[in-house]
């Protein structure tokens, strides 16, 4: 005999519907091996009628509750309006939930030889049952350098929202619509008073996608849910940088920390970032006849193999060649006393602007650009994945040019 399996609800706390399996005839149950007719899916419904507790006697003289509908006047259950997020969720749980009961009524009921389609279904089912958070703490130790701070960062807002466990066939398009909105509301890991900055939130929540596109490759996900999910919209950010004349009244200041100002000097004339700069070895350092002086390396931020040549200005910013496995900034540190020394440096030499040190990468990029270097050259030398990251550079030159139309005034 055929067991037939249905999807049924039972209100529970909260203003829910649990959803479970009904077993007709009754099934034993793997664990305790006893006759069952309800399997819990662990899965829940918003309620759309409004249920209130009500206590009785069974018939064995115990106290139990169950819920019952609260009716209006006309003796109808009283219905609840829900949220557009809340219908959605609904309909996506309802849409696993009944592909589940599917699954679970053709296992019972099927031969036992699995055809080679069916025993990878199995397995599709066995991944869903995953935990998305553990794959994505996963993925986050195969990463390292800034990456890695990146991806951890959003793992731990991932790990908060969800508690630490979500399985891969509970995600949905709306799961991570209410994760978008978590982030632009959530307050910073780095301080209680400051609410998470939106490129941040932007940066964390492409992580989540980009994890989802590597679990739908691993087939942890029978669809691919991240092209479905649209990304946190970017602001434009200011990105402070300087004029020749500002770096020529450097060269001229002098600077408590020395080491730090040819640092700085020499990001200024590679664009290479502070993380780059303080782990250059001597022997990264190349020169040949036909090239000059160069840097062959790979970009802490993409991973990936970058040549980078390297002006003679530069290269005299270099000082006495030590030995290969040395650090060329030998004793290079961020901290707030080498802040210090960097503020008051840019003070000494009149400069009112906000400047840190990650904005002498900015001044290379803007002045190649002012002086009619493509686009393309400066994004691959500065290491970016995506020429839209260079493009923010261009809009600065942009607006350099719409400001410079403004100091030319006459007196119609």
């Amino acid at each position: 005999m055929a067991i037939k399996v249905k999807l049924r609800q039972k209100s529970i706390t909260g203003g829910r519907q649990a959803l479970y399996l009904d077993f007709y005839p009754p099934i034993k149950d793997p664990k305790t091996g006893k006759q069952t007719r309800r399997e819990f899916l662990n899965m829940f419904l918003f309620d759309e009628v409004q249920f209130e507790v009500q206590m009785y006697k069974d018939e064995n003289g115990k106290e139990q509750r169950r819920f019952v509908p609260v009716l209006d006047k006309r003796g109808e259950p009283k219905k609840i309006k829900l949220s557009p997020l809340d219908k959605q969720h609904n309909k996506d749980i309802l849409t696993i939930a009944e592909q589940v009961r599917q699954n679970r009524e053709h296992n019972i009921n099927k031969p036992e030889i699995y055809t080679g389609y069916e025993k990878e279904q199995l397995k599709i089912k066995e991944r869903g049952e995953k935990n998305f958070v553990e794959y994505f703490k996963a993925l986050v130790e195969n990463r390292s350098g800034s990456t890695h701070d990146c991806w951890f960062s959003a793992y731990k807002y991932l790990e908060a929202f969800t508690g630490g466990n979500k399985r891969f066939d509970e995600l949905t398009e709306t799961f991570f619509e209410e994760f978008k909105n978590h982030l632009l509301t959530a307050k910073s890991n780095k301080s209680e008073k400051a609410n998470l900055s939106q490129n941040s939130a932007v940066s964390y929540f492409n992580k989540v996608k980009a994890a989802l596109k590597q679990a739908y490759k691993d087939q942890y996900l029978h669809s691919d849910l991240n092209a479905r999910i649209n990304p946190v919209k970017q602001v434009d950010t200011h990105r402070n940088f300087l004029t020749i004349d500002e770096l020529n009244n450097l060269i001229k200041t002098e600077c408590q920390n020395p080491l730090l100002k040819r640092a700085a000097l020499f990001s200024a004339l590679t664009g290479m970032a502070f993380k780059e700069i303080q782990n250059l070895k001597w022997e990264n350092i190349q020169y040949s006849k036909d090239y000059g002086y160069s840097l062959p390396h790979t970009r802490q931020k993409t991973g990936k193999d970058n040549y980078l040549p390297i002006a003679e200005q530069a290269f005299t910013l270099l000082g006495e060649r030590k030995e290969p496995f040395d650090n060329v900034f030998d004793g290079l540190k961020y901290s707030a006393y080498s802040n210090k020394h960097l503020y008051q440096w840019i003070g000494a030499a009149g400069i009112t602007k906000d400047i840190t040190f990650h904005c002498f990468r900015h001044t290379w990029a803007t002045l190649q650009l002012s002086k009619g270097t493509d686009i393309y050259t400066v994004s691959k030398m500065l290491g970016h994945k995506d020429l839209k990251t260079t493009q923010i550079y261009a809009k600065i030159i942009d607006q350099t040019k719409r400001d410079a139309t403004e100091k030319i005034i006459l007196n119609f």
